[in-house]
């Protein structure tokens, strides 16, 4: 007897569509049963909405007296802590982001991977976070600086005074820019980076960590490079400079 293989923790192929009007109930239920599955795998994330729910119910539980309180309230405040809403955002954005050909068990997978590298790539500095920008005219109100071309990141340079990102108030001067609108900006030139941030519409989606140390460092090199680049044109003007003296010291002379 032929078997169709399929991979591991996805679902079966898809029963064939038949007129529901000539089946019995007991027929019908796996259809039915299969159509329920479909529309519950392309149902939209709702992390936030189930964080809420499961402190919530950390709460009746409380109240109820059965656990120990101070294990609820350890867990309740992991939940509620900066850092879990970081991965919460994190993992959305990639699960938003990532395209992956198989079943949601796949979907889910990569999206793990993918947020466990973003984390493993921040260790020693802030955790990565998602912020989302609205698109107007008057553009998202930062600068960035930076890139490959300058063997360094590419960093929020600076936010303008009540503009956009400073009305929102979610990026910060010294933000490492990771991606944006699902687009790895990591090791990219600058003109990049500009690129996607001109090209997006509406709104953009950035991922970001908090990283000033760097940016400190990478804008002290700028400056020395800018110092010593002030000095040879300083030398260039002395020695022009010198040279008609020279010039009409010998034309005095030869008059």
């Amino acid at each position: 007897m032929k078997t169709t293989q399929r991979e591991p923790g996805c679902p079966s192929k898809p029963l064939p569509s038949p007129d529901p009007e000539r089946l019995s109930d007991a027929t019908a239920a796996p259809y039915r049963e299969q159509g329920a599955a479909m529309a519950t795998m392309v149902q939209p994330l709702t992390l936030d909405r189930d964080v809420a729910r499961a402190i919530e119910l950390l709460e009746k539980l409380q109240e109820s007296g059965d656990v120990p309180v101070h294990k609820l309230q350890s867990l309740k405040k992991v939940l509620q802590s900066e850092f879990c809403t970081a991965i919460r955002e994190v993992y959305q954005y990639m699960h938003e982001t990532i395209t992956v050909n198989g079943c949601p068990e796949y979907q889910a997978h990569a999206t793990a991977k993918a947020t466990v590298a973003a984390f493993a790539a921040s260790e020693g500095h802030s955790h990565p976070r998602v912020v989302e920008l609205p698109k107007t005219e008057e553009g998202l109100g930062f600068n960035v600086m930076g890139g490959k071309e300058q063997n360094s990141p590419i960093y929020i340079s600076r936010i303008i005074p009540g503009g956009v990102a400073e009305r929102h108030g979610g990026l910060k001067r010294g933000d490492q820019l990771l991606s944006v609108n699902g687009v790895s900006v990591e090791g990219e030139h600058h003109e990049r980076a500009v690129e996607l941030l001109k090209a997006a519409k509406d709104s953009v989606k950035l991922v970001v960590r908090y990283t000033p140390k760097v940016l400190e460092e990478m804008e002290a090199r700028f400056e020395k490079l800018r110092t010593a680049r002030r000095r040879q044109q300083q030398q260039l003007l002395i020695q022009q400079q010198q040279q008609q003296q020279n010039q009409s010291a010998q034309q005095n002379h030869t008059s």
